[in-house]
């Protein structure tokens, strides 16, 4: 099924109304840490999160920013096609330092041909008002986002992760990025241990009463040599089946407001470091059962919020 069939409301399809053309993200290791990690928190991390920080395999972090983003450019026009390009600072905590530092690293980025935006991936509890003031500032100069990991709206399961921050941090950063005419995207998992069907979707029309622009959709995926993995070898987690997380991600879909931008429906693990479920690693069959299950039940993103009367009164 082509982009232009979705029904859901893509970020690829936003790229291409903003820039006219095909723009690709490159992931960037920036060399930030993390307070989960450093001890400033803890030094353990999330339960998910390895030794490079969630979702960073494959960066080639022995390279500058701006020999990331070159190294990067050549792969995508090769494998997309790809003519502009969004630096995306995803390795830890991106805000986690001082604003000098902060700047210096994005402007790196900035100064690349062809790099036409960025993307800020970071944790809540790392957006102190300097930050949040420069990335406002940043915002009316080039295209940006900024990613806040959220992960869950429930404490208890957000205790469970480790994440060492509550819910109440994520409202509060999420409110005064917004506040500053930040474009905020925010990262959630399902299938975190012991969160029911009810209690992941609630977190649609959580995310419908921040109001914020954007959301990646994780499964949560064991990764080696992590908390999650010993645990998982344990027998103290499971994980979704294939067909359970593409219906799940189908209803998620159904109850999110139709002007959210999708930037993720799965997440990536990685074939070397992947532990389960091993049929994560077959995306584009995920994505396709996603796109053939809405064709099926005939519905698309915001199929049961426009049943909510008070919908209306908040778009």
């Amino acid at each position: 099924m082509s982009s232009s069939v979705k029904r859901y409301n893509a970020f690829s399809e936003e790229l291409k109304r903003e820039f006219g053309c095909k723009v690709q993200r490159i992931s960037v290791d920036a060399g930030f840490t993390c307070p989960n990690r450093d001890g400033t928190l803890a030094s353990g991390g999330c339960i998910f999160c390895g030794g490079h920080g969630s979702g960073s395999f494959g960066i080639r972090r022995d390279l500058t920013v701006s020999a990331q983003l070159e190294d990067g450019k050549e792969v995508m026009r090769r494998k997309y096609r790809a003519e502009k390009f969004i630096a995306y600072f995803q390795a830890y905590s991106n805000t986690y330092g001082s604003v000098a530092h902060v700047r210096q690293l994005f402007s790196e980025a900035r100064a690349v041909s062809d790099v036409v935006g960025l993307i800020v991936a970071t944790r809540p509890d790392c957006l102190p008002e300097e930050i949040l003031e420069y990335l406002q500032e940043l915002d009316g100069q080039t295209y940006l986002w900024l990613e806040i990991g959220m992960q869950t709206m429930h404490d208890r399961s957000l205790a469970v992760i480790k994440r060492r921050h509550d819910f109440a941090c994520c409202v509060d950063a999420i409110q005064r990025a917004r506040s500053r005419g930040l474009k905020v995207c925010t990262h959630i998992i399902l299938g975190l241990p012991g969160e029911t069907r009810e209690e992941m979707l609630a977190m649609a029309a959580e995310l419908n009463r921040l109001g914020v622009d954007g959301i990646k959709l994780h499964l949560l995926h064991v990764m080696k040599g992590t908390q999650l993995a010993d645990m998982y070898i344990r027998g103290e987690v499971k994980v979704l089946c294939r067909d359970e997380y593409a219906g799940l991600v189908c209803d998620f879909l159904e109850r999110l407001e139709p002007r959210i931008l999708i930037h993720r429906l799965t997440g990536d693990g990685g074939h070397d470091n992947l532990v389960a479920p091993l049929w994560s690693l077959k995306k584009f069959e995920i994505l396709n059962l996603i796109d053939a299950e809405m064709e099926k039940r005939g519905t698309r993103q915001g199929s049961k919020v426009f049943t909510d009367s008070n919908f209306c009164n908040r778009v």
